[in-house]
């Protein structure tokens, strides 16, 4: 993810955080894919009932963020990744209403977090609520207008500005990133594609342990995205090119660049102008700063350098960049997932379609496209970072949006609450397209997959199902286990 840094101040951090670096190797690194994996938000799988403490959880940084398990690949088109019989969603009954409170609630208590916003719209009804609080110092209840981190959703609007780039022949997705950006290792080998749909092997900077030194010593520390580059330019390649799937930030930084090189704009300008204004997005930010739009939740993590439960609100998001430093609320959020599953009104429809062609990750029923996933014909991407979580998905046939917010990361035993909140929510609007996605503990260890699997409710792209999340790009579960990098992120 990019980071953002906002001026507004966050409540007092544990004293010694930003002095000391004491974090155990494997609380590092699971932090370490929180930050960097918005697409690896945790996904859980279970009963029809609200969500189990064992629910695999997937992060994306994001994010983030899988198709159904058991799935096969089929149609690239968004209508078919739903499924044929699997689209029939509840209608908005006041009985299913309350059941949706209820489980909502009753997610929040187990999982402890501070506050949810859910939004889910169909063409014949809309759900849209709030619950618990932004800020728990001052007791500010959340609310459904307030501006969020969505970690590694940011990476839809990147991978979305290279797409348009294509449409508009200044790009080509077979082409060598080396023609964008030079010195990339393999830069002649490795393609715009395989960055897009993290094939390409290249190391994910957020696992490096000078970066995570850096960042949890210092969470106002500011990455230019060179600087995130050569954390992971260091390193050897983990694969060849579309040898393997794995989740990673450092492909996405890299078509930041690229987005740059070839539109001629600072990247957070082009995503104003081509991305965020036509798609009618007027309350999400790619900020150069730390600044935080108000009215905004504060976030709270145990991503602290001691372990702590912390207010992560004002961490300076710049080192997740293009891969996870955008802000955003429910009503630009409920857009976005129908303009990234459909492609309109940015995208050609065979530039989208190509967006779509998920191929298989290594975990069940997964699989991810150019910077989009689908789990049981959710078709979107997730985010996770300290203090935030995002899902932002889209049920095509049904026409049903669903965006969760949550102002926390904390996971409850290995699973994200976001995905256990988005599961909760589709076991009973959608019941036979349950949102899940792979815990820490049981996602793919190496994301080894090479077959296709079209964004179809089988195999369908899905950041959080990485081998990284937000988170993920805040995600999914990158084959580091949570997220790409040490920092739990997707």
């Amino acid at each position: 993810m990019t980071k953002i840094r906002r001026p507004r101040p966050a409540a007092p951090r544990p004293a010694g955080r930003a002095a000391t670096g004491r974090r155990t190797a494997g609380r590092a690194t699971a932090a370490a894919l929180a930050l960097t994996g918005l697409l690896t938000t945790a996904a859980c799988s279970g009963s029809s009932s609200a969500p189990k403490a064992d629910s695999p959880a997937i992060t994306a940084e994001p994010a983030a963020l899988s198709p159904s398990a058991g799935g096969s690949p089929g149609a690239n088109s968004p209508s078919a990744a739903s499924g044929s019989a699997s689209s029939k969603v509840v209608p908005l009954t006041s009985d299913v209403t309350a059941k949706l409170d209820s489980a909502i609630q009753a997610v929040m208590s187990q999982a402890s977090i501070p506050g949810v916003t859910v939004g889910y719209t169909t063409p014949d009804g809309s759900y849209q609520k709030s619950f618990g609080v932004a800020d728990k110092s001052a007791g500010t209840p959340m609310s459904t207008d307030l501006y969020q981190r969505i970690g590694s959703v940011t990476k839809t609007f990147t991978a979305t500005a290279v797409l348009e780039l294509v449409d508009q022949g200044k790009v080509g997705l077979d082409d060598p990133v080396s023609k964008y950006v030079p010195n990339v290792p393999n830069g002649d080998g490795i393609t715009i594609r395989q960055l897009g749909d993290m094939r390409s092997g290249l190391y994910n900077y957020s696992d490096d342990p000078d970066f995570q030194r850096i960042f949890f010593n210092d969470p106002d520390h500011v990455f230019t995205p060179d600087q995130l580059l050569s954390y992971s330019f260091k390193h050897p390649a983990n694969f060849a090119p579309d040898s393997k799937f794995e989740y990673c930030n450092t492909n996405y930084v890299l078509l930041g660049l690229v987005v740059e090189k070839a539109g001629g704009q600072a990247l957070g300008d082009y995503l104003k102008a081509q991305v965020f204004t036509p798609a009618g997005l007027t309350k999400t930010v790619f900020p150069t700063d730390a600044t935080f739009p108000d009215p905004h939740a504060h976030g709270y993590t145990d991503q602290d350098a001691n372990g702590q439960l912390t207010d992560a609100t004002t961490w300076n998001p710049s080192w997740g960049w293009a891969a996870g430093a955008a802000i955003s609320n429910l009503a630009d959020l409920t857009t976005w997932s129908k303009a990234l599953a459909t492609g309109n009104p940015l995208l050609k429809p065979a530039t989208q379609a190509e967006r779509l062609k998920g191929r298989a990750t290594g975990t069940p029923g997964v699989g991810y496209g150019f910077g989009i996933f689908n789990t049981h014909g959710w078709i979107g991407h997730n985010g996770s970072l300290p203090g935030y979580q995002t899902v932002v998905v889209y049920l095509p046939d049904a026409q049903a949006s669903l965006v969760v917010q949550l102002n926390t990361d904390v996971q409850y035993q290995g699973s994200e609450p976001s995905t256990l909140v988005a599961k909760a929510v589709t076991q009973i609007v959608s019941p036979n397209n349950v949102y899940t996605l792979p815990s820490a503990a049981t996602a793919s260890p190496s994301g080894t997959a090479s077959g296709s699997a079209s964004t179809s409710s089988s195999g369908s792209p899905s950041g959080s199902a990485s081998a990284s999340g937000s988170g993920s790009p805040s995600g999914g579960a990158t084959a580091t286990g949570t997220a790409p990098g040490s920092l739990r992120v997707s």
